[in-house]
């Protein structure tokens, strides 16, 4: 069997294994050199994937052997000193994963149709691309372990200064002058005079600058030690200054539609809601979404929740919440901006036609900005976050972290927002702005259908990582999260049709699904996402381990999750705000569902971290591509 050998960076408590390995540092570096040079040279050959015979690949397989094949496939053997070594290249992406099965197929169907190739005919030349992928890994590991070193560093240091404080505490108070002997036997105490972790910090930086850097030490420590941002005074007056354009903009857009009567139900003021009002909704709910999580970053920092960590967000390039509460006021005071001139323009009689493209083309400046290439405007965040919508969507083929399946979890609460994207796209693209005819997409039946699809696709997007999830780590704790967004597809398509069929039997079917969607959805909330309810806990119905000292905020964001759950229930209800059009009161109910969705995540994340903080883990666990196999293997 294959003994796989990894770079665990992380610090447990309590943990006696050494950092250094059996191996002698020399030996270490001989086969370090060893393995560099036989991988440099072109003419380097990989013998078999697997040494099972045909017969054995020709039996059926369970899905667990297939698994391991699978991850198996990208560990080419080779030897260096008699022993022999394989590359094993994750499957996270869909490249390697269809390259890994199309190369599992075309060898069965070789095993299966011949068993004459000979041992030269079975060896494989080395891949490039997977020697690149090995050398980013072992580049991760590389400063996963130095930043673990820097950790174990700082923590030697904070236990020197708490035995000194300690006994000038104990001086002070009994009178007596013990901190001098007492600190020479603290001092020469083995965890305060070894100097292994400043050794091997120091053998991490030469091996990187020789490996990664080409000898440049100043490139060597932007990736070993990354500086963080320095926050900008400036970024805090431009919050302050667009705040307030935005207050006094949107003050005369409200004045100016109320004066119009925009918001009422008046077959005058139909052609207004129909076209413009969805790109001001849209917007609406994508930067109050943007918002809170700009107010989740300000709360986790104040609580010590390690988000950055979580995520997985590069220091030197991460966002903010004054980034985020600055992209914010300055994107709505340009959305309501360009709104109140529209609107302008609408009441002076200006061609309608041309008018109406200004919402479009404000839509449009927006998607332009998202994938602008060049290094303006937060580049490293925006391209980040098109990677992240890329994982999503082709959710089955990327193996699923923390961002992902955290966004495509926002995403479930942006429907209408996405609903309202799908009307503007079929409004502008098919010409209707020109004709004024906004009821053409409603018309159409492929618009129909595609409301469907929108409706569905967030929960069929999470269901899949969570697919995805249960085939990497075989966890059934994943199928049943994947039961609960099927529960709340049924129960998204049942509101589809109802809103299209208003019958007694389909309200009724509303009724039902939505019901048992929300309990599921709840139980998950409180019980598996924030980790309350638990009955022996020493806080009553809550957990061990809380973040914020007053306990009352859990029980009222539990009683405050329950009630925005149930938001659903205007559909069955009807329920009107005097006479103002049913878009508005739309658009509130959507906004409170990101409200809840905002206050989700505080609580999510606090149990992420909790759990990590309970395995004393502080640094990603990083495997190397390379593992020593035995012969029989």
């Amino acid at each position: 069997m294959g003994i796989k050998k990894s770079i665990h960076v992380g610090i447990e408590g309590n943990s006696e294994e050494s950092i250094i390995g059996d191996k002698t540092e020399q030996e270490q570096e001989q086969d370090s050199t060893s393995i560099d040079d036989q991988m440099e040279k072109n003419d380097v050959q990989y013998g078999d994937i697997c040494s099972k015979s045909s017969d054995e690949l020709g039996k059926p397989m369970g899905l667990k052997r297939e698994d391991s094949k699978l991850r198996t496939l990208a560990g080419q053997v080779f030897s260096v000193q008699g022993k022999n070594f394989g590359i094993n290249i994750p499957l996270t992406t869909p490249s390697r994963t269809l390259s890994a099965i199309s190369y599992l197929f075309k060898e069965d169907q070789g095993n299966q149709s011949s068993k004459k190739s000979t041992q030269e005919g079975n060896k494989l030349r080395i891949n490039k691309t997977k020697l690149h992928h090995a050398e980013k890994m072992i580049k991760g590991a590389f400063v996963e372990l130095y930043k673990g070193l820097g950790y174990l560093k700082t923590y030697r240091n904070l236990n020197m200064l708490a035995f000194i404080k300690i006994l000038k505490k104990f001086d002070k108070v009994t009178g007596k002058q013990v901190l001098p002997i007492y600190l020479k036997v603290v001092e020469s105490s083995y965890f305060n005079s070894s100097d292994k972790v400043i050794n091997l910090a120091d053998e991490v930086e030469e091996l990187f600058i020789k490996n990664f850097a080409d000898e440049d030490r100043r490139k060597a420590m932007k990736y070993l030690k990354p500086h963080q941002r320095k926050e900008s005074h400036s970024v805090t007056f431009f919050i302050g200054l667009f705040t307030g354009c935005l207050i006094a903009l949107f003050t005369g857009y409200v004045i100016m539609a109320h004066i119009l009567g925009l918001y009422k139900k008046q077959p005058k003021t139909s052609i207004y809601m129909e076209t413009s009002y969805p790109v001001l909704s849209m917007f609406t709910l994508l930067f109050l979404h943007f918002f809170l999580y700009g107010c989740n970053i300000f709360a986790w920092r104040k609580t010590r929740i390690n988000y950055s960590f979580i995520f997985e967000l590069a220091p030197t390039k991460e966002l903010k919440y004054r980034d985020v509460f600055l992209i914010c006021t300055t994107s709505m005071t340009v959305v309501v901006g360009t709104m109140f001139v529209h609107l302008s323009f609408l009441t002076k009689g200006y061609s309608y036609t041309q008018v109406q493209a200004i919402p479009g083309l404000l839509l449009l400046a927006f998607l332009l900005l998202l994938v602008c290439p060049f290094n303006i405007i937060y580049r490293s965040s925006r391209y980040r976050l098109l990677c992240v919508i890329r994982n999503i969507i082709l959710s089955p083929l990327y193996k699923v972290v923390m961002l992902d399946f955290f966004m495509a979890d926002q995403l479930c609460s942006q429907v209408p927002m996405l609903r309202n994207l799908e009307y503007v796209a079929c409004y502008y693209i098919t010409g209707s702005y020109k004709t004024q005819d906004y009821g053409y997409c409603m018309r159409t039946k492929h618009y129909r259908d595609l409301a469907y699809a929108v409706s569905f696709l967030p929960y069929y997007w999470r269901a899949m990582q969570c697919a995805r999830r249960w085939f990497d780590e075989g966890q059934k704790n994943h199928l049943l999260n994947l039961g609960k967004y099927v529960s709340a597809m049924l129960a998204a398509g049942t509101k589809v049709a109802f809103e299209k069929e208003r019958t007694v039997g389909w309200l009724c079917l509303v009724v039902i699904m939505s019901s048992f969607a929300t309990m599921y959805q709840l139980y998950w909330d409180f019980v598996k996402d924030w980790g309350l309810l638990q009955s022996n806990s020493k806080n009553p119905w809550l957990r061990n381990e809380l973040m914020l000292r007053r306990k009352i905020i859990y029980y009222f964001s539990m009683g405050l999750n329950l009630v925005l759950r149930l938001a659903w229930l205007q559909t069955v209800v009807h329920s009107s705000f005097g006479h103002v059009d049913y878009r508005v009161t739309g658009l509130f109910l959507a906004a409170l569902e990101v409200i809840r969705r905002g206050l989700w995540n505080f609580f999510r994340l606090e149990n992420e971290h909790l759990n990590n903080q309970g395995k004393f883990r502080a640094v990603k666990t990083v495997p190397l591509p390379f593992h020593e196999v035995d012969e029989e293997d």
